[in-house]
């Protein structure tokens, strides 16, 4: 019962073994994170079309969860770009925004997404994620960033703007340019020099200053904070807001509330699929950092365990007045960084939160939202990287092709058909390079046993003997593949007596590749060449010994390549040397 317990709530295990230690490294990492997180919740709630205080509420009740259910050490969940663009773009086509609607589908979405990846951890469906390729999940985030970035600049520029799809947007933006809000423009611009500024100069600067390292970290993460308090002192002392720029407002002075997501069979329709889109896109966000920052500690995360963790945050989401969250990598490298030690470190973070919540909240009234447009600028153009363009056009075209077309259909047609195509894409490329498994002829490299291919060493060949090393398991998409390959080896009126199925790379022949092996058999009979297969593994050999190919296959089974050579060569007959240079 206990172990049953601490596999689904970790922090049975990790809790027991807390200490004053790891209780001091939290705190630390607690509190530069909360500095950091406070602008960030801010930010994303305006990107997602909420309320500021909905990304407040987003970072409470779900770290609090990820904290009892989290397999993670140093992952920070929260509200994060991506998703909130995704939210945005899936409760736009329900509800209006500003709207009570809109707010609700928020809840709905958080909460379908929530259920789903709950149930995708309860049934141990992780593997589902690896379905996504980083290329296609990297030209994705890229294209994202675009957007977002893009998104952000009529508040910035302090003009009305609309749409989905970048060229949408960019329209938007001309149409109105005329209507620029100068004193909006100059908060804009000069919040974001600073905050990219602040990334990379006011550390070294700080350093050079003789400050600590640890307190010029804390100082430079707090960055978009002194960009906060700056331009919100300079809209109050001034009274910018009385000459067109935009404030947050009244903030609810309160910690979450208990809310609830709608049940309305219309409502879950529509925002079903989108809601799972934005659970894969956030678990494999989210799995792929808690992985990297675990692996430099020599620890372990359970994906499995992840599902069940990010579901409950999503839950929490739903019944706090929150939208959809995951792991963020800007703050989980962060907390990493800042020496989180256990999961504590979210807890303490949301406790840090709900202070901020109770107390700090009328402080935010003359925000302006250029400042918070300008830190969702900084933070997601650092997710943009073009560079992946020219990557994978130089190790595979159809790589290449997968991030190009991800990239301008979401820039294009808008976040939903990116992703889907996205998730598309990456099974079409699985399917494409499955389809034509790497088969290579092979012959026996002088003085070893060793069979090497033809077209890259310096081998020893039969005329009368091929031998063809299969790199891939068989089955439906791939064995016509197989057929037409061993078809066009041996042709009629050839010398070729003997083919050779080197099977050392096949894991798994399924009912359609037994098939097709089955007709290769026929066909070879007939003219009168022998089948035989070498170095089968046994899991293979097993389920082929549960059918009856091997009783009406005219050839043999060895244990190993180089018995097979022995046996099938031609002892007196004609010796080759297959050489690259000779064949290639």
């Amino acid at each position: 019962m206990i172990d049953s317990l601490r596999r689904y709530m970790p922090v049975l295990d990790w809790g027991s073994r807390y200490n004053r230690s790891a209780f001091s490294n939290d705190m630390i990492a607690a509190v530069i994170v909360t500095i950091m997180l406070i602008p960030q919740s801010l930010a994303y709630a305006l990107l997602a079309g909420l309320p500021p205080e909905a990304g407040i509420y987003a970072s409470i009740a779900p770290i609090l969860l990820y904290t009892v259910f989290g397999s993670s050490r140093a992952l920070a969940v929260g509200p994060v770009a991506v998703v909130s663009l995704l939210t945005a773009s899936a409760i736009g086509q329900v509800a209006e925004q500003g709207t009570a609607g809109y707010a609700v589908a928020a809840l709905t979405l958080a909460f379908l997404s929530g259920a789903f990846l709950v149930l995708l951890g309860l049934f141990r469906l992780g593997f589902i994620a690896n379905f996504l390729s980083h290329p296609v999940i990297a030209g994705f985030i890229t294209a994202s960033g675009i957007l977002i970035a893009t998104s952000q600049l009529r508040h910035v520029l302090g003009i009305d703007g609309h749409g989905h799809t970048l060229p949408e947007m960019l329209w938007s933006l001309l149409e109105n340019i005329g209507e620029i809000n100068w004193p909006t423009l100059v908060i804009g611009v000069s919040a974001s020099a600073f905050l990219f500024w602040a990334r990379k100069g006011l550390k070294p600067l700080l350093r050079r200053l003789g400050l600590r390292p640890l307190l010029a970290d804390i100082l430079t993460k707090a960055g978009p904070v002194a960009a906060v308090v700056a331009t919100t002192l300079a809209v109050w002392q001034f009274d910018l807001a009385a000459s067109g720029v935009a404030i947050v407002g009244d903030v609810p002075q309160s910690l979450p509330p208990l809310t609830l997501p709608s049940f309305s069979p219309d409502l879950l329709g529509a925002l079903l699929l989108p809601a799972i889109l934005i659970s894969i896109i956030g678990f494999v966000e989210s799995v792929s950092v808690a992985q990297t920052l675990a692996a430099k500690k020599r620890q372990r995360i359970d994906p499995d365990q992840e599902l069940i963790g990010l579901g409950a945050a999503n839950l929490g989401a739903a019944f706090t007045g929150g939208f959809p969250v995951t792991g963020g990598f800007s703050r989980s490298v962060v907390n990493y960084d800042a020496g989180a030690e256990t999961p504590a470190a979210g807890a303490f973070t949301a406790l840090g939160l709900a202070i901020a919540a109770v107390a700090l909240t009328p402080l935010v009234y003359f925000l302006p939202k250029a400042t918070l447009a300008a830190t969702i600028i900084v933070a997601v153009l650092s997710l943009v990287d073009l560079s992946i363009l020219k990557r994978t056009w130089s190790y595979s075209r159809a790589d290449f092709s997968a991030v190009a077309v991800t990239i301008a259909l979401t820039l294009g047609l808008g976040v939903e058909v990116g992703v889907g195509a996205g998730v598309v894409l990456s099974l079409l490329l699985h399917l494409y390079k499955t389809s034509k498994p790497h088969v290579a002829e092979v012959g026996l490299v002088p003085g070893t046993q060793h069979f090497r291919n033809i077209l890259r060493h310096e081998v020893e060949t039969d005329p009368t003997l091929v031998t063809l090393r299969i790199d891939q398991s068989l089955f439906f998409v791939n064995a016509r593949f197989l057929e037409d390959l061993i078809q066009n080896r041996v042709t009629e009126g050839c010398a070729i007596r003997n083919v050779v199925l080197m099977c050392s790379a096949v894991n798994e022949v399924d009912f359609s590749a037994l098939e097709s092996l089955e007709a290769v058999n026929a066909r070879l009979t007939d003219m009168g060449v022998g089948l035989h297969l070498s170095e089968v593994k046994g899991p293979v050999m097993d389920r082929l010994n549960r059918s009856h190919f091997l009783d009406q296959m005219n050839g043999r089974v060895f244990l190993s390549q180089y018995d097979a050579w022995m046996a099938l060569r031609q002892p007196d007959g004609p010796k080759g040397q297959a050489t690259a240079a000779a064949l290639g």
